[in-house]
């Protein structure tokens, strides 16, 4: 058995500009992958890199309605690397707006993959919430809200 994750919401905008919002890595970086951005665009079959380090293999994309994206599961604690697979629907509403669904599938049922599904859970419900922020008002939630993310002793006055 694997764990899985799902968040879901609306959020007001066209569904164009909502998945817009995601493939292009410049409004990505914009309220996501903001430490190091996103190095790309999302395409079917490339391999992009987020935050610095962290590679994201794009299985499937289908303009303005799916993204199918592979990344590793593991953590640190894991002695054998394996990978999850995370599902992105973008459906149109009659209202103008789009609901999305973000799914994650493939977390080991242990006691490393249930701390990875529950970080991934508040990582995604992030995600989720400062796209909605990004897309609707133009306001990035993350800029300042990690420590990793601060820049030079401001951080440092912070982590001491």
């Amino acid at each position: 058995m694997s764990l899985n994750i799902r968040v879901s919401g609306r959020i007001g905008r066209p569904v164009a500009e909502v998945f817009d919002a995601v493939v292009n890595p410049t409004k990505l970086s914009s309220y996501f992958t903001t430490v190091g951005g996103a190095s790309a665009p999302l395409a079917k079959g490339v391999t992009v890199t987020w935050w610095k380090d962290v590679p994201v293999e794009v299985v499937e994309l289908v303009p303005e309605s799916r993204i199918v994206l592979r990344w590793d599961g593991a953590t640190d604690e894991d002695k054998r690397p394996y990978k999850t697979l995370v599902e992105m629907n973008f459906k149109p509403l009659d209202d103008g707006g789009t609901m999305v669904t973000i799914a994650e599938d493939g977390w080991r049922d242990d006691e490393p993959g249930r701390r990875g599904t529950y970080l991934n859970m508040e990582g995604w419900t992030q995600m989720f919430c400062c796209m909605k922020a990004f897309v609707e008002y133009g306001i990035n939630l993350r800029d300042g809200m990690f420590l990793s993310e601060m820049r030079g002793e401001q951080a440092k006055a912070q982590e001491g």
